[in-house]
């Protein structure tokens, strides 16, 4: 299958509004619109469900029903670029604060930054911490500290928000988390 091909395909199955592929038949003569239908729907709801897997939190904020609103118009807009679908979904929460209807809740875009960050934290590449021997041998000499550039770990993020997203993040928490 070309490109362009796999461009149509990609906006039949995410375009809620296209019409089935031409040309698609089934093996067993049953409704060619009908089983592509199906098809799209499951395309649709597995990829609710792994932005609702990435984000438990903003879905607890706004409800299963916005969530999921919220989610199919950010699908029609940004299909999945990789298989794996743990990394879908970077850019949702750009998506949200641009989302007219998201935008009663202020706080909803921070509070997907940082679920994301907490994503890429869980599968950051494993780095060696600086061990207390390397940092107090260079605090010790001056001319190695002064050129000396110190790098977060991998998992670390940092970003600000006026919001106190880590207090909302918390209280839609187990006790087991």
């Amino acid at each position: 299958m070309n490109r362009e091909s796999q461009a149509q395909w990609t906006a039949n199955i995410l375009g809620s509004g296209q019409s089935c592929p031409e040309g698609l038949t089934t093996w067993n003569g049953s409704d060619p619109k009908m089983r592509f239908a199906i098809y799209r729907n499951n395309v649709m709801v597995s990829l609710i469900d792994a932005l609702a897997d990435s984000y438990p939190v903003v879905q607890a904020l706004v409800g299963e029903a916005f969530f999921q609103a919220m989610a199919r118009e950010f699908i029609k807009g940004h299909p999945p670029s990789t298989p794996v679908l743990v990394w879908y979904g970077s850019e949702f929460s750009n998506f949200i604060s641009s989302f007219p209807p998201a935008s009663g809740v202020p706080y909803l875009a921070d509070v997907a930054r940082l679920e994301w960050m907490r994503i890429e934290s869980w599968h950051a590449a494993d780095a060696s911490p600086l061990s207390h021997e390397t940092l107090a041998t260079w605090l010790s000499d001056e001319t190695t500290l002064e050129q000396t550039r110190f790098v977060l770990h991998p998992s670390l993020h940092t970003f600000n928000s006026q919001y106190p997203v880590a207090s909302l993040w918390s209280a839609h928490q187990d006790e087991t988390d």
